[in-house]
């Protein structure tokens, strides 16, 4: 399947998120890189229009961007870069570790593996919502129980379409 109908599907059809579980984990993790990408690159290009309101308190540390100049682009984009990847794999983790004891209490088929793949699609909705809340700044102590909410909810929709446990 192309980028845009695992986007579409991940979105409107939680039986197409539990069936993902069965892609191969490479394009999952492209999957992924897609929107960190995007999600960096709309940090990115805040933060450049922003001109630096983020250091106003402090007039050193405005004086030292002035001096490195342009290189605080490149230095931010790849921290960001970093620490958005580290803060999605860690979710993504996270709910397919909540998601992997759900399956087991719901009596339904599956490894670890296949939960870990359906929350790396159940994110899509829950990242989406972030961006929206934080660009239009609704909610800003909210944002992560709020997207927390949605995410294990689209990975509840998905656990009812796997398998049940043969006795």
């Amino acid at each position: 399947m192309k980028f845009h109908q695992l986007f579409i599907a991940a979105i409107l059809e939680p039986k197409k998120l539990a069936a993902f579980r069965l892609l191969p984990i490479g394009k999952v993790i492209r999957y992924v890189f897609y929107f960190i990408l995007f999600m960096t690159l709309l940090s990115i290009s805040r933060y450049s229009l922003d001109d630096y309101s983020i250091f106003d308190a402090s007039m050193e540390l405005q004086e030292y961007i002035e001096t490195i100049g342009w290189l605080i682009y490149p230095v931010a984009f790849i921290l960001q870069l970093i620490i958005s990847t580290f803060y999605i794999f860690f979710r993504i983790t996270f709910f397919a570790t909540l998601g992997f004891y759900l399956l087991k209490v719901n009596k339904r088929r599956g490894e670890y593996r296949h939960i870990w793949r359906t929350s790396a699609f159940a994110i899509t909705v829950p990242l989406i919502v972030s961006i929206c809340l934080d660009l239009f700044s609704l909610f800003p102590n909210q944002i992560i129980w709020i997207t927390s909410t949605i995410h294990l909810l689209y990975i509840v929709f998905a656990l009812y379409y796997y398998p049940k446990v043969k006795k």
